[in-house]
């Protein structure tokens, strides 16, 4: 298709529209800077096309799966810059990674990170994050069910592009119910400027806040596998050949990278993105490119920061709610669409040990110590569902499983 450049600029605005909601959402629960997630965003996904060649029509955003241990990791008197090499920690994590795929092939990806591994895993993810959207919703109730009410009507009765942006329609329908209300206080947006250098945070390396928050890299590679997956077979391409997923996953590691070390949220790449280009049909990396362009420009105007941050608590809790609920079933869908046999105990087995570590351990109350490290419980849970995955033979006996006095038997 032949674009001229104003029809470009309004596609690539229309690609930073997209991505919007999320990626200054996660920001705005943990305690980060919304305008550096916003440069993270687009310098990370400019980085990321130049890494693979240009090619790859993807845009990266803030990960939600990193927010339980960010929040965790504050909630301990972690420095940011401590979390923030933690972040860093995980892209590194994708280039080695990248590196192993550029020498056995892509394989090996699905062999330590199967659907059995991997659904349980989103599913402690969305689940331990719960606590989260309620106790924001909990600060005025009505709010929040009014953001959630508008958020499920854009998801379910909108159609076309406007379907694909529930968070922001949430996000505005509840913003401006506040004001009403008299519920927003402006003292942020007052005192911003309308030019000046984002609030970055330099990254350092502490040991304990790594081991609590890179771990998650092991989830989000597999996200990152579907979604160049899903992006190539909308666009007609195949991508694991050409780039390659070892250069998919170097560019989203180092977008990571970059984003831990100056203080913003884990990059990942945008499945809203990759719905917008099957509504649009308009497959030009160059667009995706302006959008990171359009959001790397909006870090640089801290009014609009302080604006992202008047939106009340109870808001962001009523969005959290669907957002949260639907990253835990997503977990489920991957097992079902897996069609993963229950009847087997190792898979019963490996489920189970992900579950119970992943939800015991963050809800403890005292942090969980190995060595005198603090370990989060989604980091616990992956590294032993992989381990557990690998060890146990697959051909372990395939018995019926029933519910009695004497439990698996």
């Amino acid at each position: 298709m032949d674009l001229t450049p104003q029809r470009r600029v309004v596609l690539g605005l229309q690609h930073t529209v997209a991505m919007f909601g999320a990626t200054v959402l996660v920001p705005l629960l943990t305690g980060l800077d919304p305008s550096v997630a916003l440069v993270a965003a687009g310098a990370g996904t400019l980085l990321f096309h130049l890494v693979t060649g240009r090619i790859v029509p993807v845009f990266l955003g803030s990960s939600f799966a990193f927010i339980a241990p960010i929040i965790a990791a504050a909630n301990d008197g972690f420095s940011w810059g401590a979390i923030g090499g933690g972040i860093a920690a995980a892209g590194l994590i994708y280039v080695i990674v990248s590196v192993i795929i550029t020498f056995v092939g892509s394989r090996v990806i699905r062999r330590l990170f199967p659907p059995v591994v991997t659904g349980p895993v989103i599913a402690v993810i969305g689940i331990t994050l719960a606590p989260v959207a309620v106790n924001n919703s909990a600060e005025l109730w009505w709010l929040a069910i009014v953001t959630l009410v508008a958020t499920i009507v854009a998801a379910v009765y909108f159609r076309g592009l406007f379907k694909m942006l529930p968070i922001l329609t949430g996000i505005v329908v509840g913003y401006l119910v506040a004001w009403v209300a008299g519920e927003v206080d402006f003292a942020a947006l007052s005192e911003a400027k309308w030019l000046a250098w984002p609030n970055f945070t330099l990254g350092s390396f502490d040991w304990e806040a790594i081991v609590m928050i890179a771990p998650v890299a092991f989830v989000t590679m597999i996200e990152h596998v579907g979604d160049i997956l899903t992006n190539g077979r909308v666009v007609g391409k195949d991508f694991f050949e050409k780039p390659g997923l070892n250069r998919t996953m170097l560019g989203d590691g180092l977008a990571t990278i970059l984003a831990g070390m100056i203080g913003g949220p884990a990059n990942t790449t945008y499945s809203e993105n990759t719905g917008v280009l099957a509504v649009t049909r308009v497959y030009d990396p160059a667009v995706l490119r302006i959008g990171a362009v359009f959001a790397l420009a909006l870090g640089f105007v801290p009014k609009f920061g302080g604006l992202l941050r008047t939106v009340p608590l109870p808001v962001l809790g009523g969005l959290s709610i669907v957002l949260f609920g639907m990253i835990a079933s997503i977990g489920m869908r991957t097992l079902a669409e897996a069609q993963v046999d229950f009847t087997h105990s190792r898979n019963l087995i490996v489920v189970a040990l992900i579950l119970v570590l992943g939800l015991g351990v963050s809800g403890l109350a005292t942090p969980l110590e190995i060595g005198g490290v603090q370990v989060s419980g989604l980091a616990l849970a992956a590294v032993v569902g992989v381990i557990a995955n690998l060890i146990l033979p697959i051909e372990l006996e395939a018995e019926d499983v029933q519910a009695g006095p004497g439990g698996m038997d």
